[in-house]
């Protein structure tokens, strides 16, 4: 009888748990199939999304892929690919809702992962794939074209993503651009260890960064500029808006008792929905250790679906899961261009020139074939 286990999210834990399955599982398990849902065509690599919002600088298949060919090598029938959406769970009938462009349909599992992440709050930017790769790309495209022709440029929020766009920015454009970066907080990183490293390399960078400057409101103006409201009733017109705040789980679709007071996935040590013997989750649609816009949260993803992979392998083959282990220590590393970054190993400080040669040089892009065609696993 076919085994079959539904993945739902096709980006780095979705890809990194199927491709598993497919390579490692499946020889054994001669009856397994695996069913990918992923709402974008593409695997998206948001970590260079900071940088492919520069005109130029990034070819759009340097940080987007079509997924569905990096599976062909399967055999026939082990694999299906959907493009859909997931709109409800049924855990005692074991079946998966799914809305696709042909109609809704109804996916029978025997295991099912969870994976479909986090997305920006504010559709208008492209730090995560919230919508279709049609969507995404057009996102992208207009923020370029604004990018371009600006002269003056707001990035809101002074966490590492904001901090990574506004030295991506001034990096390229120097004193041409005036870059404005608004800190909710007093400081950068929130006060974090690193946040006065950050705030140097962005000094250092012509990055005019404001403390204590939270946005209350933006609203675009009849000549296409926005004008930027801040708590403290200051207002700032500028030419290109990028706010960074705020991510939310894509979990609308999961039932209520699965999830914790913050609407992400509640998970035990194995990583399966707690309460549940064949519903596991990977990514930062569980946020642990916790989410972040740092290569090493790809890493850490990684050792997630690494995880579930191995469990659901060992359940199909009648043995006991395992707990999974991930980073030992809270890595943060922010790169500030194409040339510097700031970073820490647990409360260690490292050198700038060694976050530029781990993320800032590429920002990953490199590994993203290898997501696609499953070489990476």
């Amino acid at each position: 009888m076919t085994k079959t286990v539904v993945v739902l999210g096709g980006a780095y834990a979705g890809l990194s748990v199927a491709h598993r399955l497919l390579k490692y599982t499946k020889p054994h398990v001669k009856d397994l199939k695996v069913i990918l849902v992923s709402k974008n065509s593409h695997f998206f690599w948001n970590l260079a999304s900071v940088r492919a919002i520069v005109p130029g600088v990034l070819k759009e298949d340097q940080y987007t892929l079509p997924i569905e060919q990096g599976f062909a090598k399967y055999p026939a029938g082990s694999f299906e690919f959907i493009v859909g959406t997931a709109e409800g769970i049924d855990l005692t009938d074991k079946t998966v809702k799914i809305s696709t462009g042909g109609g809704e349909r109804t996916l029978d599992y025997d295991h099912l992962v969870l994976a479909t992440g986090t997305r920006g709050v504010d559709d208008a930017v492209p730090w995560k794939a919230n919508g279709t790769y049609e969507e995404v790309s057009a996102v992208m495209s207009r923020i370029q074209g604004k990018v371009k022709t600006a002269k003056h440029i707001v990035v809101a929020g002074a966490g590492a993503t904001g901090c990574e766009v506004a030295a991506e920015l001034a990096f390229e454009y120097g004193r041409d651009k005036e870059v404005v970066l608004l800190s909710g907080s007093a400081e950068v990183m929130d006060g974090d260890a690193l946040s006065s490293n950050v705030a140097g390399e962005l000094k250092k960078l012509g990055v005019k960064t404001r403390g204590s400057s939270r946005v209350d409101s933006a609203r675009e103006l009849p000549d296409g500029r926005t004008e930027v409201l801040l708590s403290n009733g200051d207002k700032i017109v500028t030419d290109v808006y990028l706010p960074t705040m705020g991510m939310a789980p894509n979990t609308e679709y999961v039932p209520e008792e699965l999830l914790t007071d913050r609407k992400f996935v509640d998970i035990d040590e194995l990583y399966r929905a707690k309460g549940t013997k064949d519903v596991w989750a990977a990514g930062d649609i569980v946020w642990k250790p916790r989410g972040s816009f740092v290569l090493s949260d790809k890493q850490t993803t990684n050792e997630q679906a690494a995880g579930v992979a191995k469990n659901i392998d060992l359940v199909l083959k009648d043995k006991a899961p395992v707990p999974v282990k991930t980073l030992p220590m809270d890595v943060l590393m922010v790169a500030t261009g194409r040339s510097r970054g700031a970073g820490r190993l647990g409360s260690v400080k490292v050198f700038s020139i060694m976050v530029y040669m781990i993320k800032g040089k590429t920002l990953g892009t490199q590994s993203l074939p290898g997501y696609v065609d499953g070489s990476a696993f």
